[in-house]
């Protein structure tokens, strides 16, 4: 070292030891780790010197709080430290200074630099452990999250899956209706039967076939499955394939052996008793649970229509019987020709209780009759036959048309207190051109003249027949020349619901104006259907028309010249097979 105190020459490894070990009692106060890495950083500086061919140590500052040295390598720039230092103590020469006391001092400042460090790791160890609570709860919080995602996915399906089996429902329940409404709308079961593979092909059936126990007809194959036969049995429900269907409600059965590649499921109808099977051949490779329910209420309610209609059918038959038995032969009279037409209503129950009847009297009078029965259906017809016969019963005794009704009146006030009538009773004498008449709340007469005119017969009718209030029915009288036409008619010619009665009867005037004079003296049959087509331009009818045509002749009628009358004089042979029992 050289004599000045604040340079050091650094040739040797001593001469480096010493510089360090004063440098290091001077910065005995400095932070040990800021004095470590200062003291470390100083000794590597000197050992690069003395590799390189020694140097300088300069103690450039000494300040109150900071140390500042540099280290000069020879031809190469110098480098300076700095420490901060809270006081820096008086130093005696370097040369004083023992190298073992600064080796011993070495070792407390690795001492102090190993705590701190051990401090540190304490630190570290302390903000580890943190940090892997924070990852452990950062982790949890993920699984959190992704089975809140799962659950919400889970909800999500079983909201769609709601919403498609809501779907489903709905559109089993509308379908249910719809094809419930088509089938009982009809009373026609042989309808009813057209419409089944319409609705139900190819949706909800492959095939569709009705077993009719009553319905002698052979089914193509020969013979009718074995589910089918057992449904008619049971009463059950039968599924059959090569699987079970689990169907609810539905027992399983084999495959059958007309159809082993495809389910069937045969399903009773029943209305007030076993009607038949409904046999449905699977619209794919098996039947939909809740679509099978349907089928089975549907296969209900078809019963149910099947069996409305049979019993429709056999009422309609029976009333038309009873009502064709009552249509009368109209006579031949002198002096008068006759011609009468009968078109049942085309919707709803189409029997009611129109009549008409023209017989002669013991004093060689002609009595012609319309009348009409309120309601339809088999009591209307017997109450309409009960009528004729006790009308003609007491025409018998000689009764005008007035008396006629007046006990007519009585007796259905008696015999049946909730069912009315009305009627016309008009009536000729030969040679006598006065017609004498009596109405019970019925339309009025119509007449058209030789010359072509036509009127009206207004007078005000009576109250109608069974009407709880006693009542004398009151005749009226009208000159009738010959050549004329007297139209006797219920109100299913003239009325129409949307319109009313009078514009029907103002068509029926002109109608008859219309009419030649010539058609109808030599043919009143061609003008009873002439007069129909415009009254009822082949329309739906919602009631039953009759119609009484009485022409008065000018001379005596000679032999009538044969034309094409219908059966009874009564009943049109054109009218759908509805009208009257073939």
């Amino acid at each position: 070292m050289t004599a000045a105190p604040d340079i050091w020459k650094i040739s040797s490894a001593a001469d480096a030891a010493r510089a360090r070990s004063a440098v290091a009692r001077l910065t005995a106060h400095a932070p040990v780790l800021d004095r470590a890495r200062f003291l470390t950083d100083l000794t590597a500086q000197l050992r690069r010197c003395l590799d390189e061919g020694g140097a300088e140590l300069v103690l450039a500052a000494r300040n109150a709080d900071r140390l500042q040295v540099d280290v000069r390598p020879a031809g190469r720039p110098p480098r300076r430290l700095t420490l901060a230092c809270p006081r820096l103590p008086g130093g005696e020469g370097a040369d004083s200074t023992d190298l073992a006391d600064a080796l011993l001092a070495a070792d407390k400042d690795i001492a102090a630099v190993l705590e701190c460090l051990e401090e540190k790791d304490e630190l570290v160890r302390f903000h580890r452990e943190e940090l892997h609570e924070t990852n452990q709860g950062v982790l949890a919080l993920h699984a959190e999250l992704d089975a809140g995602a799962r659950a919400q996915r889970e909800l999500l399906d079983a909201e769609r899956a709601a919403r498609a089996e809501a779907e489903k429902a709905r559109r089993l329940l509308t379908f249910l209706a719809d094809a419930s409404a088509a089938v009982t709308a009809s009373l026609d079961h042989e309808a009813i039967l057209r419409r089944l593979p319409e609705l139900l092909v190819p949706e909800y059936a492959g095939h569709v076939d009705v077993w009719l126990f009553d319905d002698e007809q052979v089914p193509r194959g020969g013979g009718r499955p074995g589910a089918a036969v057992t449904a008619a049995r049971t009463g059950r429900p039968q599924h059959a394939a090569d699987h079970p269907g689990g169907l609810p409600g539905v027992d399983d059965l084999p495959a059958s052996v007309l159809a082993p590649g495809r389910p069937l499921l045969c399903i009773p109808l029943t209305g007030h008793r076993m009607l038949g099977v409904l046999t449905l051949t699977a619209p794919g490779p098996r039947f939909d649970p809740d679509t099978s329910v349907m089928l089975v209420e549907l296969a209900r309610r078809i019963g149910t229509a099947l069996d409305h209609a049979r019993r429709y059918e056999q009422h309609r038959d029976i009333a038309e019987a009873l009502q064709r038995a009552q249509l009368t032969d109209l006579p031949d009279i002198e002096g008068v020709t006759l011609a009468a037409r009968y078109l049942p209503a085309t919707r709803g129950l189409n029997i009611g209780g129109d009549w008409y009847d023209a017989f002669p009297q013991p004093d060689g009078s002609l009595l012609a009759v319309i009348g009409d029965v309120t309601g339809h259906g088999l009591r209307a017809a017997v109450m309409m036959g009960q009528l004729r016969t006790a009308l003609r019963a007491y025409a018998v005794e000689g009764d005008g048309p007035g008396r006629i009704l007046t006990r007519l009146h009585h007796m259905l006030g008696q015999q049946q207190p909730d069912l009315y009538a009305t009627a016309v009773v008009a009536r000729f004498r030969p040679g006598d051109p006065t017609l004498v008449w009596a109405a019970a709340g019925h339309p009025p007469l119509v007449v058209r003249e030789p010359d072509g005119s036509v009127r009206v017969l207004d007078a005000k009718p009576g109250i109608m027949l069974g009407v709880p209030i006693p009542y004398e029915f009151q005749e009226h009288a009208v000159d009738l020349p010959p050549g004329s036409t007297l139209a006797l008619y219920t109100d299913g010619l003239v009325e129409r619901r949307a319109l009313g009665i009078d514009p029907g009867i103002e068509r029926l005037t002109e109608a008859l104006a219309a009419l030649s004079g010539t058609e109808l003296e030599r043919d009143l049959d061609a003008s009873a259907e002439s007069l129909l087509k415009p009254m009822l331009h082949d329309s739906e009818r919602d009631d039953d028309v009759c119609m009484l045509l009485c022409h008065t002749t000018r001379t005596p009628s000679p032999v009538p010249v044969p034309s094409p009358r219908p059966d009874r004089g009564a009943v049109r042979t054109d009218v759908p097979d509805r009208s009257l029992p073939r």
